[in-house]
């Protein structure tokens, strides 16, 4: 017969624990999680939020199983589910923990379990509590961004680029997007003389934005393209200006 569920086989997720944290837990107590795709773990790198609730539950004879839905809400605005499964039937009858990408697999895993087949489980009503996605200013793209970060500011010239506390921050990038912006210089320069400016606009891993400024040009003695990078875009367009100055 069905009994209530018991606490004891399962820590409840903490309120103030980031999606980070959750799924670090989640992996760190599952014995299967190596058999995650990566292809998941690198989609949750981005996760904005998460939750977790009991699924379904079966105990009879002092032996018991649980079934946990793990759902995160990543910076896309989609969301993705894992699903824990706790049971005390291994040798020891310490609980087992293990993790699945699809309810199939969960499925499957459930039916091996050395548990009376007549005995029914009970079924809660799927309820994931996850905050509406954030509104972002930029649509992103997530694609080795906290090493496009590093790659561009390690090419800017300017001594006034970014600081290490901003490279810090831009380590944890897990999308970014990058867009030129337009208007050239008042002062018209020599024949020949090229500016260009991009925003590029980086998804953290906290769910908060950030962008840095790329200033291309060629005011340089041989005519060769220069990077200069910046935290604001008034300070890009300063400093095409003073450039712009030098060939006037």
């Amino acid at each position: 017969m069905s009994v209530p569920y018991e606490t004891a086989a399962y820590e409840p997720p903490d309120s103030h624990e980031s999606p980070e944290e959750h799924l670090a837990r989640l992996l760190g107590r599952a014995l299967n999680s190596f058999e995650l795709p990566d292809e998941t773990i690198r989609r949750l790198d981005c996760a904005l939020a998460h939750d977790g609730s009991l699924h379904s539950a079966h105990h009879s004879a002092g032996l018991h199983r649980e079934t946990y839905r793990h759902t995160w809400l990543l910076a896309d605005g989609s969301a993705l589910t894992l699903w824990e499964l706790v049971h005390n039937t291994a040798p020891g009858d310490e609980p087992q923990h293990e993790v699945y990408v699809d309810e199939e697999e969960l499925r499957t895993a459930t039916a091996r379990l050395p548990l009376p087949p007549d005995t029914p489980d009970f079924e809660l009503p799927v309820t994931v509590e996850l905050p509406p996605p954030p509104t972002l200013r930029q649509v992103y793209v997530p694609d080795g961004s906290a090493d496009h970060a590093r790659r561009l500011l390690r090419r800017a010239e300017n001594t006034d680029r970014p600081d290490a506390e901003t490279a810090a921050l831009l380590a944890t990038a897990c999308a970014h997007r990058i867009t030129q912006a337009f208007g050239r210089p008042s002062r018209a320069g020599r024949p020949g003389l090229s500016f260009s400016l991009y925003e590029h606009a980086f998804l953290l891993g906290d769910g908060s934005e950030m962008s840095v400024w790329e200033v291309e040009h060629t005011v340089t003695p041989d005519g060769r393209h220069m990077c200069e990078v910046y935290a604001s875009e008034d300070a890009a367009r300063d400093a095409m200006e003073r450039r712009a100055a030098q060939v006037s």
